[in-house]
């Protein structure tokens, strides 16, 4: 599962320089997670971290467009990070 940022996101900067996967970027009017480098923090730490220190509650939440295995989660991490081993 990816993450999703909701309109409930104030811009605090909190949750960008946390991510990573550099999957957090700048968007039109709040931050946004690119599905495709969220690994849900799999392979760095035990929960999200952009979760973690989000001071608004339920702004970080699954992306319900993008439901994926903690397994895909794990090989989305492998292939981010380890992609040069493989």
């Amino acid at each position: 599962m990816a993450l999703l940022i909701t309109e409930k996101c104030t811009n605090c900067d909190m949750c960008l320089p946390e991510c990573p996967n550099e999957a957090i970027s700048v968007g039109d009017e709040i931050y946004i997670i690119d599905p495709k480098l969220c690994t849900e923090c799999v392979g760095h730490y035990d929960k999200p971290t952009c979760q973690k220190v989000c001071p608004i509650n339920n702004c970080i939440i699954t992306d319900p467009e993008h439901i994926e295995s903690h397994d895909t989660l794990w090989e989305k991490f492998v292939l981010i990070h380890h992609a040069d081993k493989l």
